[in-house]
């Protein structure tokens, strides 16, 4: 890809916060590289009036309105990790044009005959984020003893653990703290450039792969990792096992949805209590390496301003835990909270 991407983000018929979060992130910490979202049915409007974020960044309705365009980077998040049809031929467009494709999807462009021909024809390149070679089991041998590791967890998925841990690494950074986010998914491996696509290595592997990317972190004063999933999550508690126990962190950030009606994509399975949760994570965690929950992170975009201040003030007396949604209020009480257990691990 170009040093200096000029990144049209496929969004087509999803151009919504939920089904285009990898868009709504991509957009968010990549601003400068963005130049358009691409969705035929939402053309003529902007980023910032569908997605919250991109401010006037335009939803383009053909690559024919964006002809400097280097990348074609595909932006959802989809149930199976499939590419959806209807794509097929944006994506062949983009590639005729001699457009790199991103992709953090599960289905490989690599691995389709179609696309693989036509990248070789104009010499382009399709980037799946997801493709690995992890083929390592874990030693369980111990990380450096200065490197305090904290993960987030979640109720559910698709509950803000991977902007929870960005925002927490940028603002121990701010606090002249030695901090570095590890992306475990698609969208923070395309953030920030490096990480392990924890969902997309063999099981066997899971533990040593993240166990690695600590690791490659691991000289670093503070390690925010990216949760996955949740453990009470019915279709991807098994990559959250496998990342507590992979990277044994000391310290855990329970996220949440506010005002989430139930599982995400599974309307007959009620969401487990924040308590019982936060019990769970620490048992199951604690089976490997000791850890306990040091605060909360709240996602309110279903609330307004007022109601995500009570929501706050809720949680906090209910689970005797510093909460904060890090859209709103910035990431200051995990950052403290943090600190606080580096005080306790290392005196």
């Amino acid at each position: 890809m170009s040093d200096q991407p000029k990144i049209v983000v496929l969004t087509e018929g999803h151009t919504d916060p939920l089904k285009a979060k990898t868009a709504t992130s991509v957009v968010r910490y990549r601003t400068s590289d963005v130049v358009a979202l691409l969705d035929s049915t939402q053309a003529g409007k902007t980023a910032g009036e569908l997605l919250g974020v991109g401010g006037d960044i335009p939803i383009i309705g053909s690559l024919d309105e964006m002809p400097g365009a280097t990348a074609l980077l595909m932006g959802i998040a989809s149930a199976g990790g499939k590419i959806p049809t209807a794509w097929r031929p944006v994506i062949l467009n983009a590639i005729g044009r001699g457009m790199d494709v991103i992709s953090g999807l599960h289905e490989f462009l690599s691995d389709d005959p179609e696309f693989s021909a036509a990248a070789a024809n104009h010499n382009v390149e399709l980037h799946d984020v997801r493709k690995n070679n992890e083929r390592d089991v874990a030693d369980a041998t111990g990380f450096r003893e200065g490197c305090v590791r904290i993960e987030t967890v979640g109720q559910d998925c698709s509950v803000g653990k991977m902007v929870t841990a960005i925002e927490l690494a940028r603002g121990l950074t701010a606090a002249g703290q030695d901090a570095a986010f590890a992306a475990t998914g698609q969208t923070g491996i395309m953030i920030s450039g490096a990480g392990c696509p924890v969902d997309c290595v063999v099981s066997d592997f899971l533990n040593g792969a993240v166990e690695r990317l600590v690791r490659a972190n691991e000289s670093h004063d503070f390690v925010i990792i990216e949760g996955q999933g949740s453990l009470a999550q019915p279709r991807y508690s098994p990559v959250t096992l496998g990342l507590l126990h992979g990277a044994r962190p000391q310290g855990l950030v329970l996220c949440y949805e506010a005002a989430r009606p139930h599982t995400h994509g599974m309307e007959h399975v009620p969401l487990k209590p924040l308590a019982e949760l936060r019990a769970g994570y620490e048992v199951a965690a604690s089976l490997v390496a000791p850890t306990e929950v040091i605060g909360i992170g709240i996602n309110s975009r279903r609330l307004s301003a007022e109601e995500a201040v009570q929501e706050c003030e809720r949680v906090e007396s209910e689970l005797g835990l510093p909460a904060c949604d890090v859209y709103r209020d910035g990431p200051a009480k995990l950052v403290a909270a943090s600190l606080k257990l580096r005080q306790s691990l290392l005196g």
